[in-house]
């Protein structure tokens, strides 16, 4: 009668273990979606829209975090008569400066460096994602052949899907869109794994140091010039200027800056436990 030697019998039960893990879906913490894995990329969770204003306050009121913009002093700010430069008293709760409205509570947080967004994540008890991962997540766990995560046009059925410039960056917004600056987490709709603002709104710091291209990860020094890469594009991202809020879209920026139109979202490891869980 055949029988399974040992060695094949061991590899046919991680084989079983190891497809139980890859087909079954893990229930996402609440406010995050489940992103499925690839290839390349272990399963983990997203925060399923960029962090808030209102939930960094929580974090700020826990932690009495000082942003390094407050620190500052000042923070970028654009606007159509200056372009961009350092305003004084500019920091997340009043991103465009102490003159202008205070930032509201469900609108992303902007005015963050990536340090800040690292500790409101270790906070949390989350991370930053790697550029990898929020690729996988944009293109919905698969390869999109698209430009965008719901297609190829910015309008469809006459309502737009992204938070972006509308006209000739950067002289002419015409706010077709409803929105000048920032708007809501989530007003344009969610991807079909449940994420929001994957395009447009604000750029969302990555984990990932901008590497030059033809240099080897391995072989990168990190510098006093060194950038973080940047994902999603933002409410100031024009195609003929800055076609950002498009899936392959990508800016970069130095750890220490903030900006107006720069916020971020955390994502979470998916433990083995997890996976028991739902057996």
């Amino acid at each position: 009668m055949s029988h399974f030697k040992p060695n094949i019998l061991l590899a046919f039960v991680l084989a079983l273990a190891l497809g139980c893990k890859e087909h079954k879906q893990v229930p996402a913490p609440e406010g995050m979606v489940y992103i499925p894995e690839s290839k390349e990329i272990e399963a983990f969770f997203m925060d399923e829209s960029p962090v808030t204003v209102g939930q960094f306050r929580k974090f700020v009121e826990a932690t009495n975090h000082v942003t390094e913009a407050e620190n500052f002093g000042n923070s970028g700010v654009f606007t159509i008569e200056k372009n961009w430069f350092l305003k004084d008293g500019a920091y997340w709760e009043y991103p465009m400066g102490k003159d202008e409205p205070k930032a509201k509570d469900d609108h992303p947080v902007t005015q963050v460096s990536y340090n800040d967004a690292l500790a409101y994540c270790k906070w949390a008890g989350k991370r930053l994602p790697t550029a990898a991962e929020w690729q996988h997540a944009a293109n919905d766990g698969k390869e999109l052949n698209t430009t965008y995560n719901w297609g190829n046009t910015l309008v469809v059925n006459d309502k737009y899907k992204a938070n972006v410039w509308q006209g000739s960056f950067p002289y002419v917004n015409t706010l077709r869109d409803g929105f000048e600056h920032t708007s809501p987490v989530g007003y344009f709709g969610k991807t079909k794994l449940g994420l929001t603002d994957i395009s447009g709104n604000v750029w969302e710091w990555t984990s990932d140091w901008d590497i030059p291209f033809g240099t080897k990860k391995e072989n990168y020094q990190v510098n006093q010039q060194s950038q973080k890469v940047l994902r999603g594009g933002s409410f100031l991202c024009e195609p003929s200027f800055c076609h950002g809020y498009q899936l392959t879209g990508k800016s970069e920026s130095t750890p220490e800056t903030g900006l107006m139109h720069t916020g971020f979202r955390c994502v979470k490891d998916i433990n083995p436990s997890d996976y028991q869980k739902t057996q």
